[in-house]
């Protein structure tokens, strides 16, 4: 197993990793365009390991619902040259590639990224070969169709009768843990995502955050990412995404109280802070 990985792995089995999310996009829900010019992007990841970050998330591809498709050479230059300069600028900070592309991956991967974070829980068998050949950690994401034809959760229709959204997602996750672990990955490599916010209703959402250690079975580890999402919103009579820090605070605070390992989150410092706390809780007698 890559080392970087498998060192955020043996922590995340007694606390909760805080992944900060770096976004170079201009049309993500919440910071899109503001990490747009390598020392923007650069600027934003130093600010985020000196605040806490375990690791940082590298995308090139708004996921956000509705977000239209990227092409492989724009999101290649969204993210390559970050990840050229992490290695240098930043050379003992742990990063991951957001993607659902191979060929971004293995790009990321030959410069020193330590896990995939696909959203499409490698759907593309090339995906699956790559991270069985390298070796690193592979986060696995649960969705229904892609971001094109999403639209945000207040909005969705409930695609889990009768079975309801916890199994089904359950079963669709370590099904694909399984078909991986088949093709040589390591069982300690895989974490789940249920996907918050991907095709499921405000009350499905929670329902999956309740339900969290469902996902766990097997011992995977499980990455929650609520940070600033929409349901957090509906919840507070439609608050805009500048507005959830607080309810993104209550969802990262649940996460680790039942063993997350690892929240994805917009705000580093105010989340490293929660869940230290969260996690002071979880550790007391």
């Amino acid at each position: 197993m890559n080392p970087a990985f498998e060192s955020l792995a043996r922590q995340a089995r007694s606390r909760t990793l805080v992944m900060g999310i770096v976004n170079l996009t201009p049309d993500s829900f919440f910071d899109g365009g503001r990490n747009q010019g390598l020392s923007a992007a650069l600027a934003t990841a130093r600010e985020m390991a000196q605040a806490g970050a375990d690791l940082l998330d590298l995308g090139g591809e708004s996921t956000r619902p509705g977000a239209p498709a990227v092409p492989l050479h724009e999101e290649m230059a969204r993210v390559r040259p970050l990840a050229e300069a992490l290695a240098k600028e930043l050379p003992g900070v742990a990063w991951s590639i957001d993607t659902t592309k191979p060929q971004i991956a293995a790009m990321a991967l030959d410069l020193g990224a330590c896990l995939v974070n696909d959203q499409d829980a490698c759907a593309d068998p090339a995906m699956a070969r790559l991270v069985a050949e390298r070796g690193c950690g592979i986060c696995l994401m649960h969705r229904l169709g892609s971001a094109q034809g999403m639209a945000a959760s207040p909005q969705e229709q409930s695609h889990y009768s009768p079975f309801g959204v916890v199994a089904v997602v359950t079963d669709f996750l370590q099904a694909r843990a399984a078909a991986l672990q088949a093709q040589g990955v390591e069982r300690a490599a895989i974490w789940l995502d249920p996907g918050f916010g991907f095709n499921k209703t405000v009350a499905e959402n929670f329902s999956l955050l309740k339900h969290q250690q469902a996902f766990a079975e097997g011992g995977y580890g499980v990455l929650v990412g609520t940070s600033r999402k929409s349901s957090l919103g509906a919840v507070l009579g439609g608050l805009p995404a500048g507005e959830r820090l607080e309810a993104t605070a209550a969802t990262v605070a649940a996460a680790v109280l039942q063993g997350a390992a690892c929240v994805r989150v917009h705000d580093v410092k105010a989340m490293a802070r929660v869940a230290r706390v969260a996690q002071a809780i979880r550790d007391a007698d």
